[in-house]
């Protein structure tokens, strides 16, 4: 056998503990054909095959996300300002006043989630005034989380939103004294509001669409994510909705392999949708790149509990038992996956009840379904999903919002949100993820900092050390874990002899950089199937160039997508906004307000020298 590539002078963390550090891997075909001593890897050198020095750098499998919106968030992706990582409202807002001037008419500016007001120096959100100042005239929507969008007078005209438009049900259009919307829309207790107001923007032309899909694969490439189990979405119709992604994966251009779910439409036509589907597609149908993978995270409307932890937990009504027996009959009995969104105990215990009905007539055992989220679950509902072969998908939700979980419930409560630690004891299969793009970040470095650390964006520390995971543990559940919930075990996830050569080489050792670090690390070079979709620095020349973002002022080409901390253009006039706090810069100083303070200038006569010349520090 011939390598075509050899990767010598590594720090190889396998996952495989019958041999976990190896000095070299070889790969072959898209596999890894050996993993083991240097000396034997070069054996397998060929005239043709590549060597590789990875200067000492750490390698670990490609990461998979079990819980993300790939498929959808591809298609808008060029559109979208992204706010991720960004740590001072003061650089955010310069970004929204930068792209507001590039965007033309009837474009929108829009930043659609990914962010949290408390990764902010400053802690909070722009003001609708804020934004009407940077845009009079170009609509601007801001999507925090499940739980509001801002949108500008420009944008209210756009959609349409007057005094006469009536209350939405399952939301509130916040209105002045007057009657007037403001621009605040609140998710009360559901998203249904925030995400039909942004499904009347203007959408990108197909053409447009390849090629923002086509970016947003490689941004998460640049991460080190390989693999993406894909759950669904509103608004994100079969086979509709999928043109895009599936022309990718004909023409040959996925640098993702993709496992896609399909999410109900229709309330109360749920059965309807996948009794069609279920003639259209079987789960495993199609390759290593893109197959399908079964039902959710929607399976019925009345078993949504939206997390938004803000405002009160929802009910769920009580015909959501007689909703969902039926879906999930037919799911099991078509031998279907599926997944199921749940946040609350509560929702959890009465879907379980459903299950163990089912399971009496069709085992559930090897069937490979399971819960996403599960924030408040029980030891209990735990021990229920192990008994009935179920696994829980975790996601980093809480890194986002455990202030506001912690200011609800108390910070006893969110101690185990989720618990973790406890599941993995139960022997459940348990795998993570972001829930991107738009309640978290789909940055998958900062899942593993909340696995290790237990801290929120925000700095504040959720988790006892009984519920915090390892470096180790957290990124097995972050590769060969998550295989389990695409029903791919041993096909990836691990360096391994025999399985897809899908390998991530790292910026920096993610098993010995300081804690508060993880959130930052980058990949250097990303291969799946042993060919390189990613590189940078000396790796910059193996990867194939990608066509520029477009449209022509898409944020993608003036702002990239998740933003570094220690460089964020330039790096020390950020770092001066978030040490001051301020929403914008002074005319004259920037960000250095105490400079000016302390210069000999007569900086303390406020009427004569900050009127005179424009200076606004003194406003700090």
């Amino acid at each position: 056998m011939t390598a075509d590539l050899i990767l010598v002078n590594g720090r190889f963390t396998t996952l495989d503990r019958s041999n976990p550090n190896p000095e070299s891997v070889a790969i072959a075909g898209g596999r890894f054909v050996g993993v083991g001593g240097e000396r034997d890897m070069r054996a397998l050198a060929g005239p043709t095959t590549q060597i590789v020095d990875l200067g000492r750098r750490r390698a670990v499998p490609g990461l998979i996300d079990s819980h993300m919106h790939i498929i959808r968030g591809g298609l808008n992706y060029n559109m979208e300002l992204r706010w991720d990582g960004v740590r001072s409202l003061a650089q955010a807002m310069e970004m929204l006043k930068k792209q507001v001037a590039v965007t033309p008419p009837p474009q929108w500016v829009r930043v659609v989630g990914g962010f949290t007001e408390h990764q902010f120096a400053e802690k909070r959100l722009p003001t609708l005034e804020e934004l009407n100042a940077v845009a009079p005239d170009t609509p601007v929507f801001i999507l925090h989380l499940y739980d509001r969008a801002l949108l500008n007078g420009a944008a209210l005209r756009a959609v349409g939103y007057t005094k006469d438009t009536p209350a939405p049900p399952g939301g509130e259009i916040v209105r002045d004294v007057a009657g007037n919307p403001t621009g605040l829309l609140l998710a009360k207790p559901n998203a249904t509001i925030l995400y039909a107001t942004l499904a009347k923007g203007p959408k990108l032309p197909p053409e447009y669409q390849l090629n923002s899909t086509r970016h947003f694969m490689r941004e998460m490439n640049r991460l080190g994510v390989t693999t993406v189990i894909d759950a669904g979405g509103g608004f994100q119709n079969y086979p509709d909705d999928y043109a895009i992604i599936e022309k990718l994966h004909a023409d040959g251009e996925l640098t993702l392999r993709i496992a896609y779910n399909l999410f109900t439409q229709k309330p109360k036509q749920e059965l309807h949708d996948f009794e069609t589907w279920a003639k259209q597609v079987k789960p495993g149908q199609g390759d290593d790149l893109y197959r399908h993978n079964g039902a959710g995270e929607m399976l019925v409307y009345t078993a949504a509990d939206f997390e938004d932890f803000r405002v009160e937990q929802p009910e769920m009504p009580p015909s959501m038992e007689d909703d969902l027996e039926p879906v999930v009959r037919l799911l099991a009995q078509n031998r279907w996956p599926w997944r199921l969104h749940a946040t609350y105990d509560e929702t959890i215990s009465r879907a379980l009840d459903v299950f163990e009905k089912v399971d009496k007539d069709i085992p559930l055992q090897g069937l490979n379904w399971f819960f996403d989220h599960c924030e408040t679950i029980s030891d209990r509902n735990i021990d229920r999903i192990a008994a009935l072969g179920g696994g829980i998908a975790v996601q980093h939700r809480m890194a986002y919002q455990g202030e506001d979980f912690v200011e609800r419930y108390g910070a006893r409560a969110a101690e185990r949100t989720p618990p973790v630690a406890r599941m993995l004891e139960a022997g459940v299969p348990v795998g993570a993820g972001t829930d991107a793009t738009r309640v978290a970040s789909y940055n998958p470095w900062v899942s593993l900092a909340w696995l290790v650390t237990g801290k929120t964006l925000g700095g504040l520390k959720l988790y006892p050390q009984r519920n915090l995971l390892d470096r180790e543990s957290a990124l097995r559940l972050w590769t060969q874990a998550n295989t389990w919930f695409s029903t791919e075990q041993g096909k990836k996830g691990q360096i391994k002899p025999g399985q897809l050569a899908d390998l991530v080489v790292l910026d920096r050792d993610y098993f010995s950089v300081p804690e508060d670090e993880i959130q930052d690390i980058e990949s250097v070079m990303t291969l799946l199937g042993g060919k390189p979709v990613h590189g940078t620095g000396d790796y910059a020349d193996l990867a194939p160039p990608l066509p520029p973002a477009m449209p022509d002022w898409s944020p993608v080409r003036i702002f990239g997508g998740y933003r570094k901390r220690a460089v964020q253009d330039g790096g020390s006039q950020y770092a001066l906004a978030a040490g001051c706090g301020c929403a914008s810069a002074c005319g004259v100083h920037g960000h250095a307000h105490a400079s000016a303070l302390t210069a000999a200038a007569p900086a303390r006569d406020e009427r004569s020298f900050w009127g005179a010349l424009g200076c606004s520090c003194w406003a700090f």
